[in-house]
C-alpha cells in the first residue's frame, strides 16, 4: 500500500520549485534591495508593500505574519493540503515523487487539485479542436461578425462544445479522467446520466496567473438552446472562485505590472477587442460584479503603492446600469491606491461593439479619454437637478454628499466637497459641502446604489476607519527602530535607554511594546537571554501588539554593520528630541494663548519651562551629532 511521500523527495520540491518564481505568478515583486524582493501581500490588504521575498530562503509579510518557503506559500495561497502542495509543485518542476512502503496514505481524498486542471487543460483543446468542425458554423459567425478571425479565437482559446451532451464526457473517459473527477471539475454535470455543462455554446477558457485553464464562460448562440440564460459559468469548485478570478489576466498580468494599469469591461469579447486593439491590460469578471476579492487581485498584480502611480480604469455605460455600478465602485474607492477612472463610450457602446463601427484606434482613444471615477459619478448625481432653482442647488448638494459620506479616505473627502462645489455654483460653497457630510456620516445615513438615502447602524454596513496610524508610517520610524534595537539587541542598547519612558512612544501599538518591555525588567534584563523575544510575545493579550511584537523581532536593523553604541545612541537620542520639540510645541502654544498682563506668574513659569526645553533639546542635538 503505497504510504507517505519520501523526504528526500520533498526536499528535492523545495530544492527546485523557486520560490520567486512561484510567488511571481500570484504577486508583482520588485527588487528591494540587498537580495531580496518586495511586493503587496497576497494573504491581506495592504496600501504599502510588506510581503518580502528572499530567494533560497522563503517569504514573510511584515504586515499580516504570514511567512515560510514556497510550499507553505503554495498551501496559503491556493487552500491546499500540505500533499496536494507538493504534488503541483513536483509536477510543475517535474519531480519524481516516490512514496514509503507501509504506513498510512498521506494523499487527499477526492479528486487532487492536479486532476482538476489536467481536466481542463483537455477540455479546453477539445473545445478548441471543435470550433473547426461543422456543426460550430453558428460559433465561427458569432466571432467573424465580431470582428474576431480564426487567429484571434486560438490566441484567446475560444472553442464550441458540441450539442452533443454525452460528447465531453466520452472524451474525458477516453483520456482516463474518472466521473467524479469530472463533476468535481465542474465540466460534467449528472441527471439521467452524465452531460456536458456547457454543450451547444461557444466557450472561453478563464485561466489563472500562472496560466493554467480552472473554468470555462459560455455564451448561447443557438436560439433551440433550452437554457435560456446568455452566459453560464463554471459553478464555485475546488479550483474555481468566481469572486476571485479575471478573464484574461493571464495574457493582461504582465502588461499591468510594467504599466500600472488595468482596464475593466463587462464581457469576454469586449476583452478580446481591446487586447487587439493594442489596449493589453484588459480584464473581465466572470458572472459576477466586480467586487472586493477582485480589487485585491489587481492590487497585488498592478502594485499599486509608491506615489500613486496606478490606473484602474472602468468601461461603464452612461445609462442607469453603468451609473449604478459607478457609485458602487465609488464607494470601495478605498480598496485602491491607484487612480480610479471611468471610460465611457459614444452611444453607449462596450469596447467590442466601438471596434466593429470605428475601429482599433477608437478603442484605445476611449481609454486614453477616460475621466475621473468620482467626477463621472457626482456628474451623473448633481445632473439629475435643476441647478438654476435654489432648492435645486441645495437638494444636489445633499446628495452628493451623501455619496461623499462613504468614502473611508478622509484626505479626499475634502477635495470632492470642492468638486461638489463647482459643479452646483452659485451659493454653494466648500464648507456648506463639508458640513453636510458631517451631518449625513452622524445621522449614519448613506446611499445605497441608486444614490437613495437609507438609514444604517453607524457601525453596521460601513467599515471600520483604523482606530490607529498605519505602524510604517515615516513619522513613527524613530519609535520602530529603538524598539527593534530593544528586542534584538538588548546588549548593544543596554542601559542607554534609562531616560526612555512610555510618552516617548505616540504611537499606542509601539508605547505598549514598551510596556511589554518595561514590565520584563527593561532592556538590560534581555542581555544574554534567549528567550527575550519569547518572552515579551507571550506576554502580549492584544492581537495588534503581539504582531508589532513578532515584525520588531525579525524586521532588518537600518544599519549596515551590526549595531555598536553610536548607532544606539543615536536612535536614543533621536526619540528624545523629538518627545522634547512636541512639548515645546505645547508650551510656545500655551503662551501664545495666556495673556501675560493678566496671567504674570503662570506666564513667566512656562517662560521658564520653555527656556529649559531649548537648552534639553540643544544638549540632545549635540550628543546626536556626536553620534
Amino acid at each position: 500500500m503505497a504510504g507517505r511521500i519520501r523526504d528526500d523527495d520533498i526536499q528535492t520540491v523545495r530544492e527546485k520549485a523557486k520560490i520567486e518564481e512561484v510567488v511571481s505568478g500570484y504577486v508583482t515583486l520588485r527588487n528591494a534591495g540587498g537580495g531580496s524582493l518586495k511586493g503587496l501581500c497576497p494573504f491581506h490588504d495592504e496600501k504599502s508593500p510588506s510581503f518580502n521575498v528572499r530567494p533560497g530562503k522563503g517569504f514573510h509579510c511584515f504586515g499580516c505574519g504570514e511567512g515560510g518557503d514556497v510550499i507553505a506559500f503554495v498551501m496559503k495561497v491556493d487552500g491546499l493540503t500540505f500533499v496536494e502542495s507538493v504534488e503541483r509543485l513536483a509536477d510543475k518542476y517535474g519531480v519524481q515523487l516516490r512514496r514509503e512502503e507501509g504506513g498510512d496514505d498521506d494523499r487527499p481524498k477526492g479528486p487532487q487539485r492536479r486532476r482538476l486542471i489536467e481536466a481542463h487543460a483537455v477540455a479546453q483543446e477539445y473545445y478548441a479542436g471543435q470550433l473547426a468542425t461543422p456543426e460550430a458554423l453558428k460559433a465561427r459567425q458569432f466571432l467573424s461578425e465580431r470582428g474576431f478571425d480564426q487567429a484571434s479565437a486560438a490566441h484567446f482559446g475560444v472553442g464550441f462544445a458540441p450539442r452533443d451532451s454525452e460528447a465531453l464526457w466520452h472524451h474525458l473517459r477516453d483520456r482516463k479522467f474518472s466521473l467524479d473527477e469530472a463533476v468535481a471539475a465542474g465540466l460534467v454535470a449528472v441527471g439521467r446520466g452524465p452531460y456536458d455543462r456547457f454543450r451547444g455554446r461557444l466557450v472561453w477558457p478563464i485561466r489563472e496567473t500562472s496560466g493554467d485553464t480552472i473554468g470555462f464562460g459560455a455564451r448561447r448562440i443557438f436560439d433551440d438552446d433550452k437554457i435560456e440564460a446568455k452566459y453560464l459559468n463554471t459553478p464555485e469548485t475546488a479550483i474555481y472562485k468566481k469572486s476571485h478570478v479575471l478573464y484574461g489576466v493571464d495574457l493582461a498580468r504582465r502588461d499591468m505590472a510594467r504599466s500600472s494599469q488595468a482596464v475593466i469591461v463587462e464581457g469576454y469579447t469586449d476583452v478580446m477587442a481591446c487586447h487587439l486593439a493594442g489596449v493589453t491590460t484588459a480584464v473581465a469578471t466572470c458572472g459576477t460584479a466586480f467586487g472586493e476579492d477582485h480589487a485585491k487581485v489587481l492590487r497585488r498584480l498592478l502594485a499599486d503603492h509608491e506615489e500613486f502611480r496606478g490606473e484602474v480604469i472602468f468601461t461603464f455605460d452612461g445609462d442607469a446600469a453603468g451609473q449604478k455600478a459607478a457609485i458602487k465602485v465609488f464607494q470601495g474607492d478605498h480598496q485602491y491606491v491607484a487612480q480610479t477612472y471611468v471610460a465611457v463610450a459614444p452611444e453607449g457602446m462596450d469596447p467590442c461593439d466601438l471596434r466593429i463601427k470605428s475601429g482599433d484606434a477608437a478603442v484605445r482613444e476611449l481609454i486614453a479619454t477616460r475621466q475621473p471615477l468620482y467626477r463621472f459619478v457626482l456628474a451623473n448625481v448633481i445632473g439629475k437637478f435643476d441647478l438654476d432653482r435654489a432648492d435645486g442647488r441645495i437638494d444636489a448638494m445633499r446628495e452628493a454628499a451623501q455619496l461623499v459620506s462613504s468614502v473611508r479616505d478622509q484626505s479626499k473627502v475634502t477635495a470632492f466637497a470642492q468638486e461638489i462645489s463647482k459643479m452646483i455654483g452659485a451659493d454653494i460653497d466648500t464648507n456648506q459641502v463639508l458640513s453636510e457630510v458631517r451631518l449625513v456620516a452622524k445621522r449614519g445615513s448613506c446611499p445605497d446604489e441608486r444614490g437613495q438615502r437609507r438609514d444604517v447602524p453607524p457601525d453596521a454596513e460601513r467599515p471600520a476607519r483604523p482606530a490607529v496610524p498605519n505602524l510604517l508610517d515615516p513619522r513613527f520610524g524613530i519609535e520602530r527602530e529603538t524598539l527593534k534595537l530593544v528586542l534584538q539587541h538588548p546588549l548593544a542598547i543596554g542601559r542607554t535607554t534609562g531616560d526612555i519612558g512610555a510618552n516617548d512612544f505616540t504611537h499606542p501599538t509601539y508605547r505598549a511594546v514598551w510596556a511589554l518591555v518595561e514590565a520584563a525588567g527593561g532592556p538590560a534584563a534581555g542581555d544574554g537571554d534567549p528567550g527575550w523575544v519569547s518572552k515579551i510575545r507571550d506576554s502580549a493579550t492584544d492581537p495588534e501588539v503581539l504582531t508589532a511584537v513578532s515584525a520588531l523581532a525579525v524586521e532588518p536593523i537600518r544599519a549596515t554593520r551590526e549595531p555598536d553604541a553610536s548607532y544606539v545612541a543615536l536612535h536614543v537620542f533621536r526619540l528624545l528630541e523629538l518627545t522634547t520639540l512636541r512639548r515645546i510645541a505645547e508650551i510656545k502654544s500655551r503662551l501664545q494663548r495666556t495673556n501675560p498682563v493678566e496671567h504674570p506668574n503662570d506666564y513667566n513659569k512656562m517662560f521658564g519651562e520653555l527656556a529649559a526645553l531649548e537648552q534639553h533639546r540643544r544638549t540632545l542635538r549635540d550628543r546626536i551629532i556626536g553620534s
